[in-house]
């Protein structure tokens, strides 16, 4: 069982140029056994969302609503209650695998210490379940592998290793940040197949730019920007008619769509703009779009959507 619920989420992070407003009342959920996708522009906060919900924010890092993961709010627990579900029940699966692992200890020693943080298995069965681990995500010669170091691994390597790392404990929720990033085509689409295949029984939040894999791997799709969730609907719906002005221009923007970005840049986080925070960039823009900010929106098949087009 798993169900992850996000209910009027704020992150806030105090500077000297002033408060930055990364999550501005994020409310997303994770069905059982559901893969959603979360895509955006960089800056957007995806990233600072998947690392709330496993409370891995920085200490000055000011948070407000709840996240609730099977019944329990994550944010009311104390550390060693979290502990007991960061990395067991819940996994992150961070951006840039070359800077989560060590470069002086072998892969095999990375993924054991996980397994035996999460099992009461003996060091040499431990051993034995690392080489189940590498071979469950595609490495050949996965007992010798276990002995080599990551710069002897190549990204995409790299990415399964970490992928066998997360499934050391058999989590329940997966979060994947970036796992397809800069990785070129033909690694791109095994790591997609491995993810798609490894999450069959899991639930996952899949946070990328990556549309193309992200249509392959999510059930749903959910657009952020400037710190809140634009439109939420399934992936089908959302690619072949996107509702909100932004995930068009998001869209619009692809090289296999064009190549037509959108105009201006997005805001600060510091310095958001009043009412609906997309609209000195939108086209449709309506004087009251620029004094309030639009409610999240029921529309048919489940899908939402923040725009006052749909009031």
């Amino acid at each position: 069982m798993s169900h992850l619920e996000i209910s009027n989420l704020r992150v806030r992070f105090p500077t000297d140029d002033g408060v930055v407003r990364v999550t501005n009342g994020v409310d997303l959920d994770i069905e059982e056994g559901e893969n959603l996708g979360l895509i955006g522009e960089s800056g957007s906060g995806k990233t600072v969302l998947g690392m709330a919900i496993v409370r891995l924010l920085p200490g000055d890092a000011k948070i407000e609503g709840t996240i609730r993961f099977n019944g329990r709010d994550l944010l009311s627990l104390n550390e060693a209650e979290m502990r007991s579900i960061r990395g067991r029940e819940i996994v992150m699966i961070l951006q840039n695998p070359t800077n989560s692992l060590n470069p002086v200890l072998t892969i095999g020693s990375q993924i054991e210490e996980a397994v035996r943080l999460h099992s009461e298995l003996d060091k040499e069965r431990a051993k034995k379940k690392v080489v189940e681990l590498l071979e469950e995500v595609g490495i050949r010669s996965a007992a010798r592998r276990a002995k080599e170091y990551p710069h002897q691994f190549s990204g995409g390597m790299k990415e399964r290793a970490m992928i066998a790392m997360a499934l050391a404990s058999d989590p329940s929720l997966i979060i994947a940040d970036e796992p397809t990033k800069g990785l070129d085509v033909t690694i791109k689409r095994r790591v997609v197949k491995l993810i798609k295949e490894v999450t069959k029984t899991k639930s996952m939040l899949f946070i990328t730019h990556d549309l193309g894999s992200a249509a392959e791997i999510c059930d749903r799709i959910a657009v952020m920007y400037a710190g809140e969730i634009l439109e939420i609907a399934g992936t089908e719906d959302l690619l072949n008619d996107p509702l909100h002005p932004y995930t068009k221009g998001f869209l619009d923007s692809l090289p296999s769509r064009g190549l037509k970005p959108i105009p201006g840049m997005g805001p600060s986080l510091i310095d958001l703009p009043s009412g609906c925070k997309f609209h000195p960039r939108c086209d449709r823009a309506m004087k009251l779009c620029k004094r309030e900010d639009p409610p999240m929106i029921q529309k048919e098949n489940g899908r939402r959507v923040r725009c006052f087009q749909y009031a």
